[in-house]
């Protein structure tokens, strides 16, 4: 029997919860639901869920702090975390994505809009289906085992920063626009802001450590990475 993705819904409002999973269900996942942070844990230690539909306004922790704890912690790190919230301004989906949300939606949405993110964010967290690995310098990334290494040491990436280092790593010293990466990384969808890739990329290099400078910032342009990194490589996305 084919794996159902298990998606753990943290939202307070039963309607809402409700509404999300009939809608869930209905297209082959398995929707579990949680009213706050507490109720979340229980259930993200119990089984790990393939991502996480996340409220930003909960009782007693934020959905903004949840995200932060998940993301420090190396067992929940690979999750996707998609924020829901009625929060429109930009400051906040930068703030969401700052900490640690791989997407972020703003109600009201539509299930198609919906489903159509979910599918995104558990397609780029699937193991490429080709048995390639890739090496620039001493990093090394194997796409069919999903690992990533520096100097043979694991680097531990989320499921966006791994797509992105993977494209990235596939066509060196080639500069790409934060458009360009949208279409080939993201792709799925069309309701991501170019910021989005800052964010993305910033993480992408503190994951990396020493390895983040390969990844440089072409200015007015850019991405790239590049074999041979000039000392001002890191600067700030």
């Amino acid at each position: 029997m084919k794996h159902q993705p298990r998606i753990l819904i943290v939202e307070d409002e039963p309607a809402i919860a409700e509404l999300i999973a009939v809608n869930l269900r209905h297209n082959g996942l398995a929707p579990v639901w949680a009213e706050d942070g507490d109720a979340a844990q229980r259930e993200i230690d119990a089984v790990l869920p393939d991502a996480i539909l996340l409220d930003w306004m909960l009782p007693g922790q934020s959905g903004l702090a949840l995200a932060r704890r998940w993301r420090a912690d190396a067992r929940t790190k690979p999750v996707p975390i998609l924020m829901l919230t009625a929060r429109g301004d930009e400051p906040d989906k930068v703030a969401g994505l700052d900490a640690g949300a791989d997407d972020y939606i703003t109600k009201p949405f539509s299930t198609q809009e919906l489903l159509a993110r979910i599918r995104a964010v558990l397609r780029r967290r699937a193991p490429e289906q080709v048995e390639d690995t890739v090496t620039i310098g001493a990093l090394a990334l194997d796409a069919a085992a999903h690992r990533v290494s520096w100097n043979n040491r694991p680097v531990k990436l989320g499921p966006t920063e791994f797509k992105l280092l993977h494209y990235l790593m596939k066509h060196p010293e080639r500069v790409h626009s934060r458009q360009q990466l949208l279409d080939k990384v993201w792709g799925d969808h069309v309701f991501i802001e170019e910021r989005t890739v800052d964010v993305h990329v910033k993480r992408l290099r503190e994951a990396l450590g020493p390895a983040g400078a390969l990844v440089e910032t072409v200015r007015g342009a850019g991405y790239r990475i590049t074999a041979q990194p000039v000392g001002a490589s890191r600067a700030a996305a």
